[in-house]
């Protein structure tokens, strides 16, 4: 089979789905015909997205290692695993390396990489036994590629993130897996995002409208790159995907 109709009828686990691009790829993903685990922390905007349609909320706060395994152990029991995952759960606080609460650092670092690194393991664990061709999707940050003023430790999540794909592409292709592993950076992107960054819904919303119109991303561009990533050939790896509005100077 090719194109998405390979991943009709299979699991997808998607976090971060209560809103924006997490939300975005879970709707295509129940759309194109696979069996989807929607998690994040409010549960009753994961259960919306699924009443009616092939889908499992879970909520999961992403701090608690314990609780992000407890939810793959009631994926396991239900659906007997995952095949595909998008790791679309993270997020940005405005703590500079000079002024920035501890907080906030342990936030990003708990949440943006060590949380990533659980669903990872767990993940890869479940397609290995499930055929060996899964596929693990970062959604990752061009902030991953350059550091934006005053984003140092958010970058320093986001760069640790390339490393980590490109470590688990090796230690895939040593195994002899056929799983696939695509971090997917976008730059700016119209979300929930600058809300939690400046800690304030009004500000958030005001600097997404500064940029005019054209000036973000929005969240289904976002989904589309993983759609499209998803329906490469088997054979082909789409490893490393950058992508920006159009009108973005950096």
């Amino acid at each position: 089979m090719s194109g998405m109709e390979r991943w009709r009828g299979r699991v997808a686990l998607v976090t971060g789905a209560s809103s924006g691009i997490g939300k975005e790829v879970a709707e295509r993903l129940l759309d194109a015909g696979m069996k989807v685990v929607v998690t994040a922390r409010r549960k009753e905007r994961l259960q919306a997205m699924v009443d009616g349609r092939e889908g499992l909320a879970i909520a999961c706060d992403f701090r608690d290692t314990d609780a992000i395994e407890a939810m793959f152990a009631k994926v396991r029991q239900e659906w007997g695993g995952v095949d595909v995952l998008v790791n679309s759960a993270g997020l940005g606080r405005d703590a500079p390396l000079m002024t920035g609460a501890t907080e906030h650092w342990r936030e990003m670092i708990e949440v943006n990489l060590l949380a990533l690194c659980v669903c990872t393991r767990e993940a890869i664990g479940d397609m290995r036994e499930r055929g060996d061709d899964g596929h693990v999707i970062h959604i990752s940050s061009m902030a991953g590629h350059r550091v934006p003023p005053g984003s140092g430790v958010y970058s320093a999540t986001k760069f640790a993130v390339r490393s980590l794909t490109e470590g688990l592409r090796q230690e895939l292709r040593a195994a002899g897996s056929l799983c696939r592993v695509t971090s997917i950076s976008p730059g700016f992107v119209e979300t929930e995002f600058l809300e939690v960054f400046l800690e304030d819904v009004d500000e958030g919303k005001q600097a997404y409208a500064d940029r005019g119109e054209g000036g973000a991303l929005t969240a289904g561009d976002v989904a589309e790159s993983v759609m499209h990533v998803l329906a490469a050939p088997a054979s082909a790896e789409i490893h490393d995907v950058l992508m920006r509005p159009t009108r973005q100077v950096t």
